[in-house]
């Protein structure tokens, strides 16, 4: 089974939307079972008194309008220096998400980061829609990269 744990600033927006987009694209290969999927935030804005904010409703929306199905009672869940183990793969939608993962992870785990979009042979970040506004780019992004990254661990089995 393969572990996999995507990362953004509040957990809220790209990395949930990794998250659903790429749980759907596993069923609808038929590999819920070779999969374990979950995001996380490297940062506590989204998460007051232990309780971590929804996906936020454009994000949502999004999701909605190219039907992947999401849970609405998910919540921005913080990152964990225990949870190293817990997953083979942490995918950062930036550069910033990348530097913050490899201050949170121990050392031993800087190996399991990677950015989303190398997956698809690129070195950008995933467009950030908490700035753009922008949620169909961000969709698409995320989208692409999640495809390529199914596609690679299809390929490293």
């Amino acid at each position: 089974m393969t572990k996999i744990c995507f990362v953004c600033h509040g957990n809220i927006c790209r990395s949930p939307m990794a998250e659903f987009i790429m749980k759907e694209l596993v069923r609808r290969e038929g590999l819920e079972e070779s999969f374990h999927i979950e995001s996380r935030a490297t940062h506590t804005d989204e998460i007051w008194n232990g309780t971590g904010s929804p996906i936020y409703p454009p994000a949502a929306s999004e999701l909605k309008r190219h039907s992947v199905p999401y849970d609405p009672e998910r919540q921005a869940t913080l990152l964990k220096v225990s949870e190293a183990e817990d997953f083979d793969l942490f995918v950062g939608m930036d550069e910033e998400n990348e530097r913050y993962l490899k201050k949170i992870l121990p050392s031993a785990a800087h190996g399991k980061i990677r950015l989303l979009m190398s997956f698809a042979g690129e070195s950008r970040a995933v467009s950030d829609p908490w700035y753009t506004r922008n949620f169909s780019r961000a969709y698409h992004d995320i989208a692409h990269g999640c495809k390529a990254l199914l596609k690679r661990t299809g390929e490293m089995k």
